[in-house]
């Protein structure tokens, strides 16, 4: 009995003592892996970053879609594994270029798309990016006062190599050439002291973040949502996913994520242009473009003010007063979200005109009523910046409007035409009435790429009936060629 009790006793010990190892094993790799994640964030820049997040994306994609079936998998039309892991990289990207036709691939295959889709937009990268620029900004405590990683290695002299390790990693952001006097001040009235600053602005970031997750999570409900309603209500967009072997869901899924990303595929061969007649769908897909492309950061700035009116008023104080220190590229000061609004609005109204005016009566649109036309030619010229899908033939678009349109392709998404930089920043440091004008005809004057487009698009229309007639002599390419050399 008393050898039974021993026994018990020691097993007893071997499990605590096994327990208390495996406690402290877990621990320690918590901590190398924290350790790790630190460095990763503090040492290795951002670029580096991210090209390893999208390859090793890239690549796992890659191997899911080979193991996946198609639903071709003989003769010419089956993808062989550089078609596969092109697709992979395309749809990590968002870039929407693909070697095979969509049609090729199997439902299975498809979701998987959608999911490489998911986290490779614009909106998705940017919430990552937000995590991991927030720890920089995490406060904690030190002879008893919270500070930050960027606050200590700012403001604390440099008597410590930690100091100075930190210092070498710090990333300036710009911000509006106010003096610090006047910053401090501002601080100090409204936040309180410059640790409360800081624990703020890290508070602020991470509520940040949650916006956009709620935003990005509400935009596709809401997208896909409204395909599924549109798809039960009208059956000829039914018996087109029927007859090319579509699930209902999985188009609306697809199509929904791919549109917010900017992406451009679609489950379809002929893209969009299969749905040119069913206007109420590309009505309901033309805000998902807007929202996760163009519109964004003025979108980001409407719903930190929105959710600050219910919840977190102070952190959403905070980062509307303070968009440029925040470091977050997406979120922008009150008065170029509503220039970039008056911007993206401008550009569609002149492609839209460009383009009905000159494709109305062609082939492009033959087949439409006036409606149809109307919102084709609308959810076109959207899709420029920079969504990438079509209803028409491309190939088939008159020339002046094709110019138009690579360059609307060729600006950035956040392109602001209006002068922010001379309204909004140098108010204050440029007195008189002369210096604004003279800093506001400095922002609206063109470059010499602007006017290189505006006299081959002028020329084109010009010339458009010698373009149809002798396509060999001119064409859009010999055009660009003699105006670049005159310009010489």
């Amino acid at each position: 009995m008393k050898s039974l009790s021993y026994f018990g006793n020691k097993l007893q010990h071997l499990c605590n003592s096994v327990y208390s190892n495996l406690v402290c094993f877990v621990r320690s790799t918590c901590f190398l892996i924290s350790c790790f994640y630190k460095f990763i964030l503090l040492r290795v820049h951002k670029f580096f970053v991210q090209l390893f997040y999208f390859i090793f994306i890239s690549l796992i994609g890659f191997w899911i879609l080979r193991i996946l079936k198609s639903r071709s998998t003989s003769g010419d039309f089956a993808p062989r594994n550089l078609d596969l892991y092109f697709t992979s990289v395309s749809a990590v990207t968002v870039s929407s270029m693909s070697t095979v036709e969509m049609e090729v691939f199997s439902n299975s295959q498809l979701i998987l798309i959608t999911f490489l889709m998911l986290i490779g937009g614009e909106v998705f990268t940017s919430m990552v990016g937000l995590h991991l620029i927030r720890p920089k900004f995490k406060p904690w405590r030190k002879d008893s006062k919270i500070e930050s990683v960027i606050s200590s290695a700012t403001t604390s002299p440099r008597n410590t190599n930690f100091n100075d390790d930190i210092e070498l990693n710090i990333v300036v952001i710009p911000d509006s050439p106010k003096s610090n006097l006047e910053k401090d001040e501002f601080d100090q009235d409204d936040f309180g002291s410059s640790s409360d600053t800081q624990t703020l602005k890290y508070i602020s970031i991470k509520f940040l973040g949650v916006v956009v997750l709620v935003y990005f999570l509400v935009m596709h409900i809401l997208g896909i949502s409204s395909v599924l309603v549109y798809l039960a209500c009208v059956s000829s967009t039914k018996d087109v996913l029927r007859n090319k072997g579509l699930k209902t869901s999985t188009f609306a899924i697809f199509t929904v994520v791919s549109t917010f990303a900017s992406c451009g595929f679609v489950p379809t061969n002929e893209n969009m242009a299969a749905f040119s007649k069913n206007s109420g769908l590309l009505l309901i897909l033309i805000p998902s473009i807007l929202f996760g492309n163009t519109l964004y950061p003025a979108c980001l700035r409407v719903s930190v003010w929105f959710v600050g009116k219910f919840f977190k008023k102070r952190e959403a104080k905070f980062l509307l007063k303070n968009s440029r220190e925040i470091g977050h590229l997406h979120l922008f000061p009150g008065l170029s979200s509503r220039f970039l609004v008056v911007t993206v609005f401008g550009f569609i109204s002149l492609q839209l005109f460009l383009f009905c005016t000159y494709e109305w009566n062609s082939d492009t649109l033959n087949g439409l009523n006036s409606y149809q036309k109307i919102v084709g030619s609308f959810y076109q010229v959207v899709n420029t910046r920079h969504a990438g899908e079509s209803v028409v033939d491309i190939s088939a678009i008159d020339p002046a409007v094709l110019v138009v349109l690579m360059a609307m392709m060729y600006l950035p998404p956040y392109t602001t035409f209006l002068p922010v930089k001379g309204v909004e920043e140098y108010r204050e440091d440029l007195p008189g009435k002369k210096k604004e004008r003279g800093k506001l005809a400095e922002n609206v004057i063109f470059s010499q790429l602007s006017y290189i487009v505006i006299f081959i698009i002028l020329i084109c229309i010009t010339e458009r009936k010698s373009l149809k007639a002798d396509p060999l002599n001119f064409n859009v390419f010999n055009i660009a060629f003699e105006v670049i050399r005159e310009m010489e």
